[in-house]
């Protein structure tokens, strides 16, 4: 900690506050739905792994910094956002600029390890990067279009394990990542319905109002319902669906349990949400480590 108060350090705390590695739960969110892909289809390869967990830390920063000038303005109207880099004045615009610049280089670097397939798809998720923040202000659903943005992962990890997108397995897994982030980024906008009603910004939160929880226990459904109807496409055994399950009760004590005037609650589910995503990836690292003469013996083959 010494060292890091030293000047030089000090220097780039605007930077590390623009990117919120102080914050790492937007990494997370960021970077499950990669893994779970990635370990839908095995063997899980430990290298590619690291690379997306590298890259969810460097692009959730660069979309931290692209919403951060967006929306430089309302920031400083809003209590929680106030203090933040670019309404601080801690940085100009220009400084932010540069900085994505390079963290967007720092991103490409990492796309350009996978195959050309993968480059493809990671370029085209910069369009609901970038559209993202100016949803809030035209729509009450930015959270589905930071559903599509959050889960991109799944459709960039099966590429760059396969090379192809298997869209049987694929699309019901996107849309279980889409329903889930709907869930955990509509209580976290919770935190903001005074501000946001005063600045004139629009989310789920604020449209759903009273009936949110209804609302929550809908989104639930649907990512659970996905998560099973990927499994069945896949033929994933019972050890899939135990971790299914688990996240299903994980998102079930969310909802029963939430205080949606309760800031500090709102905050602390949001954040349980890193732990969601690993049961759901224990679930599908366990199913791949059983043997398949065991798991099959516990599988549902594909229906659909």
């Amino acid at each position: 900690m010494a060292l890091w108060n030293r000047p030089l350090f000090r220097r780039m705390h605007p930077y590390t506050d623009l990117m919120r590695l102080d914050k790492p739960i937007g990494s997370w969110l960021l970077f499950w739905p990669s893994a779970w892909s990635l370990a839908f289809t095995p063997p899980v390869s430990l290298p590619l792994l690291a690379l997306f967990a590298t890259g969810a830390v460097v692009m959730r920063g660069a979309g931290c910094t692209i919403n951060d000038l967006w929306d430089q303005r309302i920031d400083a109207l809003v209590e929680r956002t106030r203090k933040r880099p670019l309404p601080a004045g801690r940085l100009s615009t220009r400084q932010a600029v540069v900085f994505l610049g390079a963290q967007l280089s720092v991103g490409l670097v990492i796309l350009l390890q996978l195959n050309w397939t993968s480059v493809a798809v990671g370029a085209a998720s910069l369009l609901p990067v970038a559209l993202y923040p100016l949803m809030k202000r035209v729509t009450y659903w930015p959270q589905f279009v930071l559903g599509l943005t959050f889960n991109w992962g799944v459709l960039l990890g099966w590429t760059a394990q396969t090379g192809t997108l298997q869209l049987p397995v694929v699309l019901p897994l996107y849309l279980a990542g889409i329903s889930w982030t709907m869930l955990y980024d509509t209580i976290y906008a919770l935190q903001d319905i005074k501000d946001d009603l005063q600045v004139g910004v629009k989310s789920t939160a604020i449209r759903f109002g009273g009936n949110v929880k209804r609302w929550l226990c809908g989104f639930a459904a649907v990512s659970i319902s996905s998560f099973v109807v990927a499994g069945m496409q896949q033929g994933m055994s019972l050890f899939y669906y135990a971790g299914i399950a688990g996240a299903a009760v994980h998102m079930t004590w969310q909802i029963y349990t939430l205080r949606p005037h309760n800031v500090a609650d709102c905050l602390s589910k949001f954040k349980s949400n890193r732990w969601l995503g690993a049961i759901v990836f224990a679930g599908i690292l366990l199913d791949a480590a059983i043997p398949y003469e065991i798991a099959h013996l516990v599988s549902f083959r594909p229906f659909l």
